[in-house]
């Protein structure tokens, strides 16, 4: 369920601002949001897990957080940023 390393660091790269860039909120919010779509499908799978469940909403209450400090900080990079992640159509 957690994100493969080489798929973490193609994230990171993909969402970077700067050359070492690894905690920004737009890299936080693009490995929630993969971590997110691998749990979804987990759970096509196995229906009764309830305890990882929790986790998930953790997890989406997390990138909803997120997601509305950087609309406050800077609503074009938010705006960017769901267009590439494909949330809030």
């Amino acid at each position: 369920m957690s994100i493969v390393k080489e798929k973490k660091q193609q994230i990171m790269s993909e969402f970077k601002q700067h050359g070492s860039d690894t905690g920004s909120s737009e890299v936080q919010i693009a490995l929630l949001s993969e971590r997110i779509v691998s749990l979804t499908d987990h759970f096509k799978k196995h229906k009764k897990d309830h305890h990882s469940r929790r986790g998930l909403l953790m997890l989406v209450n997390k990138r909803r957080k997120l997601l509305a400090y950087l609309k406050s900080k800077d609503n074009d990079k938010y705006q960017e940023l769901i267009k590439k992640l494909g949330l809030r159509k």
